[in-house]
């Protein structure tokens, strides 16, 4: 055996005052000795210590430090330990940052320390210098108030003796000199202390809380309790610290070479350049500056642009072309030439021919299309017409990009899309600076240099996935691209000069209008994209997407016939959407099966009716649940919207015999809670008028739950069926079956109106219901429902919870009906007119990254 091991516990170690002095010098931190180099004796451990978080500072054992403590808890602590025995452990925090830490936020192991001397100031800072005692482990908190109070062990440090321990000491001293060679900044008393230690741990201990180390690897030297292995994480530590200062001093000499090169090339380029003047060679014109100005000239550009140009110009004809800033200018030069100052495309205005065009490439959206109508008719009217800022807002699926392009070639225009899904940074809307590295303009440039015209549809896609960090808001950069009243000097960051984008026609795309910042949403007129009902996506599949995926699977319509019917399937057992995306994706699939059948021989034409579907598709991945999950007490069938269309949303309520406590679950969000609160609220305050059992009421515990669990809900307008699954379980009736109800409910049982009601009505219809109960306000709705979704439901407006009472169950008891309530009761006898207070918050109905009821 080389080495021997053994376990010390933790002792008084002698320094020197040379190495007080030097560590000192260095961070603030020397050898546990008093002023005549005797040490301090350590007091008793005790189990239980006041802890003093520090945010960014470590102490060593056999250390003397300063400390600031600026918390009131920490100095409230320095006054009480001041006139005990001074024992204080010492605890670095893990994250700088939190100011009120706890066990979980300070590191493991700690470091034991006396108080020797506390000093306060005018500012209400306390500074203290604490000596280190020895290691210990933090076990726990037992006390936050009115400071920390902890549980520790002291920790004993095992020493080894032999050969490979007197390896490792060499090897650190050496990487230490070789440290101080490369470094300056190492002072000369922290050199002498560390050549004079002969202790290996206490080396470690002296350079660890003398090196510029993270806290990390501080607190990694810290709770390593064997010496031996202390000794080779410093060894790693030290090697890393280094190499970093090793390649630091070799860029520094690069880069300064590299300058020393390039001034003493500006110098004989100066040189000659002053000689061919002498000898009359410095007129000749370079013929590529030539080129460049005739380019430029022909671009047409504002007189500010050629001005600028010229300047450029001149600058470029001065450089050597072998110069960096040569190319820099050069592609300057080139992005002013080919930009369409002066070039526009001419509008087709007319307004049968777009008709056409827009009808050929979509279904229904009469809504957009007329809007595009009245714009050709009024750019008839009024050549100098500024672009509008279309939005168009709706789920996915719903033709939204597709119908930009209709729009470009309606207009005759060209066609230019950007994704701006993801974007975190500003200057890809406004460009970069010149003085940076591969600087380039915006997409906005970009974009308008692709379209080759500087009127081009421009479409803004996913605007709402805009995102903002340390690097600018992109969507602040858009407010003035999207303001026809600012875009004509529209100033690209790396052009630097005004660039005219009135006559470009923008359009931005959505999916939801909630997480758009209001100022950018101002300036964009809103058209809203509704999802499809069954029978629209029958004929949109029988007329667009069946021949597309045909042509597109080398198939002819004489090939394969899918019946209506056979797409309703699709529709209701394999697809559950507001477009028509993954529909598109189902009959793609079932034309390749198709394709298959046919490029191996089998000729004959295939007919795709109901019965076939499940061979093609495979199992229906949908069901319709709804008599499945209700018909019983307690349960009530909601209506919620989602970004990507409505669905069906259960609510279910059961109680328990308790203290009337009130139990959510199921992933809600605050504005669900609060809604289940009120809806609770509102039925112990009116159990009375409601025929409910009041003992009972206040007797018993009631649990809320709104399957799926593990998808998140958020929004008010589920008020009235968590009401009604409330009055369902204390009554113990079933709600009907076919029933579906959404609405937000007040305190005094007021229906308030909901967003998003035609696509939460087309996902009642396909779930199989067959009467929805609405707000009274949101009768406005209804008005553009297609007709034969009007004709399968049946629609009852309501005012008040009184109005929805009656309508839930099947056969209402005498006893049971609601007694006319009193006069400050708010009672709605007709239809009124909506109070300001009862419109949508939201700027566009329901809209919610999350599931909204």
């Amino acid at each position: 055996m080389h080495s021997r091991t053994k376990r010390v516990p933790s002792r008084k170690r002698s320094g020197t005052r040379q190495e007080a002095s030097t560590t000192e010098g260095r961070s603030g931190s020397r050898p546990a000795t008093t002023s005549d180099g005797i040490e301090n004796p350590v007091p008793s451990r005790p189990n239980r210590l006041p802890l003093l978080p520090l945010r960014s500072d470590l102490v060593f054992p056999q250390t003397v430090v300063p400390l600031v403590i600026n918390r009131p808890s920490g100095i409230r602590l320095m006054d009480e330990v001041l006139v005990g025995e001074r024992l204080v452990g010492l605890a670095s925090q893990l994250h700088p940052e939190i100011d009120d830490p706890g066990m979980n936020d300070l590191f493991p192991t700690i470091c034991v320390g006396t108080v020797l001397k506390m000093l306060k100031f005018p500012d209400g800072s306390t500074r203290i210098v604490c000596q280190g005692q020895t290691r210990a482990k933090l076990v726990r908190v037992v006390q936050t108030e009115p400071y920390l109070i902890g549980e520790v062990e002291p920790l004993e440090e095992v020493e080894e003796e032999g050969v490979e321990i007197d390896a490792l000491v060499h090897h650190i001293n050496r990487l230490f000199q070789r440290m101080v060679d490369q470094s300056q900044q190492i002072p000369e008393e922290l050199q002498v202390a560390a050549m004079n230690t002969r202790e290996p741990g206490r080396l470690a201990d002296l350079l660890a809380s003398s090196l510029p180390f993270s806290i990390e690897e501080r607190q990694i030297m810290l709770g390593e309790i064997n010496v031996r292995l202390r000794l080779e994480r410093l060894s790693q530590f030290l090697s890393r610290q280094l190499a970093v200062l090793e390649l630091s001093t070799k860029i520094q000499e690069q880069v300064g070479s590299e300058l020393s090169k390039a001034q003493r090339d500006h110098f004989l380029r100066q040189q000659l350049k002053a000689i061919q003047e002498e000898l009359g060679e410095g007129d000749s014109e370079n013929p590529e500056v030539a080129e460049l100005w005739e380019r430029i000239k022909t671009a047409n550009p504002p007189e500010e642009v050629q001005r600028e140009a010229e300047r450029e110009l001149e600058r470029l004809v001065a450089m050597h072309p072998s110069s960096a800033e040569y190319s820099i200018v050069r592609t300057y030069l080139d992005w002013l030439a080919l930009l369409p100052w002066d070039k526009a495309s001419k509008d087709r205005l007319d307004l049968r021919r777009a008709r056409k065009i827009l009808d050929a490439d979509h279904y229904d959206l009469e809504k957009i299309k007329e809007r595009i109508l009245e714009y050709l008719a009024v750019r008839k009217l009024k050549q100098d017409m500024k672009g509008p800022i279309l939005c168009f807002a709706g789920p996915p699926g719903t033709g939204k990009t597709s119908l930009g392009k209709s729009i470009a070639k309606a207009l005759g225009r060209e066609f230019i899309r950007v994704s701006l899904g993801g974007v975190h940074d500003e200057a890809e809307i406004r460009g970069h600076r010149r003085t940076y590295v591969a600087a380039m303009p915006g997409r906005i440039v970009q974009g308008i240099r692709k379209a080759g015209t500087n009127n081009p549809v421009f479409m803004l896609d996913e605007v709402d996935k805009l995102g903002n960090d340390f690097r600018g808001d992109p969507s602040a950069a858009l407010l003035e691209v999207l303001d026809p009243e600012q875009n004509s000097t529209f100033r690209d960051h790396y052009l630097d000069v005004d660039f005219d984008l009135s006559k470009v026609m923008f359009i931005a795309t959505a999916n939801v209008l909630d997480t758009i910042p209001s100022p950018l949403l101002d300036r964009m007129e809103v058209l809203n994209l509704p999802g499809y009902s069954e029978e629209e996506k029958t004929l949109i599949a029988q007329k667009y997407i069946i021949p597309k995926q045909l042509e597109a699977h080398g198939l002819v319509a004489a090939d394969l016939d899918i019946t209506d019917h056979a797409v309703r399937k699709v529709i209701a057992d394999y697809t559950r959407e507001a477009g028509l995306r993954n529909l598109e994706r189902e009959v793609a699939a079932v034309c390749r099966k198709v394709a298959r059948r046919r490029a191996e021989g089998k000729k004959k034409a295939v007919t795709i009716g109901p019965g076939q579907v499940a061979d093609l598709l495979g199992p229906s991945r949908y069901f319709r649940e709804l008599a499945d999950r209700t018909g019983i007490p307690g349960v009530a069938t909601g209506l919620a919207w989602t970004p990507t269309g409505g669905e069906i949303l259960f609510i279910e309520a059961t109680g328990m015999p308790g203290k009337g406590g009130l139990t959510l679950t199921g992933l809600l969000g605050d504005s669900m809670r609060e809604s289940a609160q009120a809806a609770m609220s509102y039925l112990r305050s009116h159990a009375k008028l409601l025929a409910l059992d009041i003992p009972k009421l206040s007797k018993t515990d009631v649990h809320i739950h709104v399957p799926a669990g593990a998808v998140p809900k958020d929004g008010p307008s589920a008020g009235v069926a968590i009401a009604s699954a409330l009055i369902s379980l204390f009554r113990d009736r079933p709600i009907r079956k076919e029933l579906a109800m959404t609405g937000e409910v007040t305190l005094t049982g007021r229906v308030l109106p909901v967003g998003g009601v035609r696509d939460k009505i087309l996902a009642a219809r396909r779930a199989g219901i067959r009467t929805i109960l609405l707000p009274r306000h949101n009768e406005k709705d209804l008005v553009e429902l297609p007709a034969d979704v009007k004709a399968d439901l049946t629609f009852r407006l309501v005012d008040t919870l009184d109005d929805v009472l009656p309508k839930l169950f099947d056969d209402l008891p005498a006893k049971a009906q609601p007694v006319k309530p009193s006069s400050g009761r708010v009672r709605t006898a007709g239809p009124k007119k909506s109070a300001a207070s009862d419109e949508p918050k939201s700027k566009f109905p329901g809209q919610h990254p999350r599931r909204r009821p």
